[in-house]
């Protein structure tokens, strides 16, 4: 199979970078993706091989043991209590360690701030040779992919890309048709999972829960993957894959084996390249 496939943080959340190296290269990811920026929540850790030098260190010296490569790291967002210049360290940090792309996403309902900010990550970014993704979320403040194609639309800017997850696509209702009229240059990385036929409102607790740790291995929900898939490039796919219950009974590397294990059957089974 030619394409391939990352391996990131959110799929095995709490894993060390280290660790999650090893597991990657173990179950035969061709990439990870990995969370230098931190997300302020509750007892979260952190990973901040920017700011870290013995953890980037350590973070370098597994890549190399493992043969293995950095795709993303995580998560450039605009909002206005968060000051955008504080990813300039993990940027850097990455970039030297051979990363070649920065998911971002925006969570500011002033578009003008929204695009102002946007743009200043993506230059940031670009000092650094990092292509940049942006991400439409169904809870953000750009829920939807006119939402994203418009702020790129008016930032302008040569590595700023789409970023589409399937489970978002599905629940902000973007059909494969809409993604096939977006010109093919645009897209960036994919996040892939499959999950639940039912589409929770906006303010039911459901609506994140599954999102953050509900989502289903390629085939076992509803969601249209193959549709999205043809619809786009044959881009890199990171298995964004949260589940807290196939976490807790397979451990980090059961689940993450599982998720490519799954993925490449359904790729398989559908004939997709």
């Amino acid at each position: 199979m030619s394409r391939k496939f990352s391996l990131p943080y959110l799929t095995i959340p709490g894993v060390d970078p280290v660790t999650q190296i090893k597991i990657g290269a173990e179950a035969g990811y061709d990439y990870v993706s990995l969370r230098p920026i931190p997300m302020y929540l509750e007892g979260e850790p952190l990973f901040r091989y920017g700011e870290d030098r013995k953890l980037f260190n350590e973070v370098k010296n597994a890549l190399r043991e493992y043969d293995m490569k950095i795709m993303d790291i995580e998560l450039a967002r605009v909002r206005e209590d968060l000051d955008v210049a504080n990813y300039e360290k993990a940027f850097e940090a990455s970039a030297e360690l051979g990363a070649t792309d920065v998911l971002s996403s925006i969570w500011s309902k002033d578009k003008n701030f929204a695009v102002n900010e946007f743009g200043k990550i993506c230059d940031m970014a670009a000092r650094y040779n990092l292509k940049v993704n942006l991400e439409f979320v169904t809870f953000s403040a750009v829920q939807g992919l006119s939402q994203a194609l418009e702020i790129l639309d008016e930032v302008k800017k040569p590595n700023a890309f789409l970023m589409v997850d399937t489970l978002h696509a599905y629940r902000s209702h973007v059909v494969p048709e809409d993604l096939a009229k977006v010109d093919k240059s645009r897209f960036g990385l994919i996040h892939l999972c499959d999950g639940p036929l039912e589409i929770p409102p906006l303010e039911d607790p459901e609506m994140i829960r599954v999102a953050r740790e509900g989502r289903l291995y390629p085939g076992i929900g509803k969601i249209d993957l193959k549709g999205y898939l043809n619809a786009m490039p044959k881009n890199p796919i990171s298995i964004e894959l949260p589940n807290i219950k196939e976490f807790n009974a397979r451990g980090a590397a059961g689940h993450a084996e599982q998720c490519l294990i799954h993925t490449k059957k359904y790729f398989e089974e559908n004939k997709i390249d």
